[in-house]
């Protein structure tokens, strides 16, 4: 719970600065959280892993929407998906170099026995919760197939 009460915080910060993006992205996770909270089946209460993947998945929307403003030439709204984007990103944990994430993923294979690409579901489901938030999926799958194929 300890993103949801950074979040809170931050909101109040950035209503006191007049920080119109960072107030205005902000709210949006706090509304993220309120809707997974209250669906239907939720406890009511979100874990720090469930909070990682809203904010993941907001930033994800974000660098979407970035490319797509970019390449059509609209600068205008390619900067404030940018800017959210940052903001976003300071509540993500940092992100694994391509070093540490080798490292990591070849333990999970030698944990897991996986000895080829046919294996590649066996670490993707352990290596998908171990680096959440920690690396994209993207990345993860890259390099899962990069060391099964060694």
């Amino acid at each position: 719970m300890a993103i949801d009460t950074n979040i809170m915080s931050a909101i109040k910060e950035a209503m006191l600065a007049k920080d119109e993006a960072r107030l205005r992205t902000l709210r949006f996770v706090k509304s993220a959280f309120m809707l997974a909270k209250t669906e239907k089946g939720a406890s009511g209460t979100l874990t720090e892993e469930q909070e990682i993947k809203i904010i993941q998945k907001l930033f994800n929307q974000r660098k979407e929407s970035y490319s797509v403003y970019h390449q059509q030439g609209r600068e205008e709204l390619a900067l404030k998906e940018k800017e959210e984007m940052d903001i976003l990103e300071s509540f993500l944990p940092k992100q694994m170099s391509d070093e540490e994430l080798k490292s990591v993923l070849g333990a999970i294979i030698e944990q897991v026995g996986a000895k080829s690409p046919a294996d590649m579901g066996k670490v993707m489901g352990v290596a998908s919760k171990a680096l959440a938030g920690k690396a994209e999926g993207g990345r993860i799958s890259a390099t899962v197939k990069e060391l099964l194929a060694i």
